[in-house]
């Protein structure tokens, strides 16, 4: 690893070649789908690990949560990246895992960085149920956890979980050029309204909009909602719907509202002309392509018997739909 230009660059060790990367998204717990991708991409298991003889993988984070087998798709990801055959960049089930159970600091008034409420007792149940019996094992994965890159950037294209903020992440560089998520970074994220705050909203759960007239919207989860998930690649953006990108629809007359001067100034924009970036977070259906011609989404709701995607990178500056490898979940397990 090495500083260039101000941002961090990942290159392979010397002695080592590779010919190219596959990225995969989401996994959430879904090892059997994890272990079929990875084979069908020609890795194999080799001494515990499964293994490319030309290729490494890159994993965009979350692999805790929802899925029945948590322990085992953490065990294929460390030890692939322990052994140099794989990278992982934070995602934010992985970061609320961490605030879950890392205590507050005496006096700051929370038991906890992130509140043990009921919601955020479902979202991480399978996780904390499925490390019940297992609380060495926990420890270890947690400080794993903690020693995740935020994001990735190599010559050719940039990895992060939900989005790219480029002021954001030379702050963070600033700040902590390290990139270590120390003590005080940790406490420093709980906090609403700190830069670090900011940094993982942004770069694990993506750009959002609040709610036009202090309207609220219900999700499929039943829960209320002042925000709402944006596209930060929208081109020239116009209506509320033009910029909404999340499984809950806008209600339609918000949908067809135009956006006010503030909206366009809180919304941001990656552009045609920068580096390819993966991304995963968002929870996409349909035939896997790119989103635009440099921004591929890696994450098809796998833990929803949807699928779970590879791209297949070779440095191409234009992504292309041919490059997606995928396992249907429900076809390839369940049928």
């Amino acid at each position: 690893m090495k500083n260039s230009g101000g941002v961090r660059s990942w290159e392979t060790d010397v002695t080592e070649q590779w010919r190219g990367y596959d990225l995969i998204g989401d996994v959430h717990g879904c090892a059997l789908s994890l272990q079929m991708l990875l084979e069908k991409l020609g890795y194999s298991k080799q001494g515990g690990v499964y293994r490319h003889p030309e290729r490494k993988v890159i994993f965009l984070g979350d692999i805790v949560d929802r899925g029945p087998r948590i322990r085992e798709s953490l065990h294929i990801v460390r030890d692939m990246v322990d052994a140099g055959c794989a990278h992982i960049v934070m995602g934010n089930h992985e970061y609320n895992y961490l605030c879950y159970l890392t205590p507050g600091r005496p006096g700051s008034g929370m038991p906890y960085l992130r509140e043990h409420t009921a919601r955020h007792r479902r979202i991480l149940n399978e996780t904390l149920e499925q490390f019940a019996n297992y609380s060495q094992e926990q420890t270890e994965f947690l400080q794993w956890m903690r020693e995740m890159p935020l994001f990735m950037e190599f010559d050719a294209f940039r990895v992060v979980h939900a989005c790219w903020h480029q002021p954001l992440i030379d702050r963070f560089l600033e700040q902590y050029p390290d990139q270590v998520l120390t003590d005080d970074f940790m406490h420093r994220s709980a906090q609403q309204g700190s830069m670090e705050w900011t940094l993982m909203d942004r770069l694990l759960r993506g750009t959002h909009l609040r709610m036009p007239n202090d309207e609220v919207m219900i999700s499929k989860d039943g829960f209320k909602r002042s925000f709402f998930r944006t596209k930060f690649w929208a081109q020239s953006p116009y209506y509320y719907a033009d910029v909404v990108f999340q499984p809950d629809p806008l209600p339609t007359h918000v949908a067809r509202m135009v956006l006010n001067e503030q909206d366009h100034d809180d919304l941001m924009h990656y552009s045609l002309d920068e580096k390819p970036l993966f991304i995963g977070h968002y929870w996409r259906d349909g035939e896997p392509a790119p989103i635009t011609s440099n921004i591929a989404c890696l994450d098809y709701s796998a833990v929803k018997f949807g699928k779970l995607v590879a791209y297949r990178y070779d440095g191409e500056a234009e992504l292309r739909k041919d490059k997606f490898i995928w396992v249907d979940v429900r076809k390839e397990i369940f049928e």
